[in-house]
């Protein structure tokens, strides 16, 4: 059971994992490292850096969607710093969208809907209806809780850095919780809300739509 149920959580997440994670992180680490020689190689670096990275992909015929999204953000990026003639500026945009999700989030819990359920109804394409359920909107409920709570975290860390001018340490922050901590927050969401699917005793999407009668069998796999 074990074994079937961390097979489950892998597959799950395969579509995260696969990204190309170098895609987003070596652009922005050559950045912090050649400005320490001077801005403008800085910029121009990761910028060739992430152009490169685009057409690796091509050749090797693989998915360019990671490496064009590193490439849109690192030519914004450059030019939050060009402009302003400040490295930190760089991480600007990502300080900015952290605000911006953590709005996002809050607004959700604040009317009632939850983004977390409006992100698996995109993703899954289940009814919206069923997501709005007393027997199941809580799970999705709660786990928009935890998103806006490390939301919240990340942007505040990320302002304070800003305001001092770190921009080895805003590096690491945004590395670190980005896919790594992504990961684990949709391991650890999987898990609770198929268990708190299970503990509200609502019915499965299937049963939903059949508009079957409790006992239900309930939610099994996907949240």
């Amino acid at each position: 059971m074990a074994t079937s149920k961390r097979q489950e959580i892998i597959e799950e997440l395969r579509s995260v994992i696969k990204g190309k994670t170098l895609d987003a992180l070596i652009p922005p680490l050559a950045f912090v490292i050649l400005n320490n020689i001077d801005l403008l190689v800085a910029i121009f670096s990761a910028i060739g850096l992430s152009l490169m990275l685009v057409a690796i992909r091509m050749i090797q015929k693989k998915t360019m969607t990671y490496a064009l999204y590193g490439l849109v953000g690192v030519l914004i990026a450059s030019a939050f710093a060009y402009f302003a003639e400040s490295a930190t500026n760089y991480f600007l945009p990502q300080v900015i969208s952290s605000a911006a999700f953590f709005l996002v989030a809050f607004l959700s819990i604040l009317f009632n809907r939850p983004i977390a359920a409006y992100l698996s109804h995109l993703t899954r394409g289940w009814p919206i209806s069923w997501y709005r359920r007393k027997d199941v909107l809580p799970a999705y409920r709660e786990v928009t809780y935890v998103w806006t709570i490390l939301l919240l975290v990340r942007m505040v860390v990320q302002i304070v850095l800003f305001i001092e001018d770190d921009v080895m340490r805003l590096f690491w922050v945004n590395a670190l919780t980005g896919l790594p901590t992504t990961i684990i927050v949709l391991v650890l969401s999987y898990v609770y809300g198929i268990w708190r699917l299970s503990a509200l005793q609502g019915p499965s999407v299937e049963e939903h739509e059949e508009g079957a009668l409790p006992p239900y069998v309930g939610q099994k796999r996907g949240f």
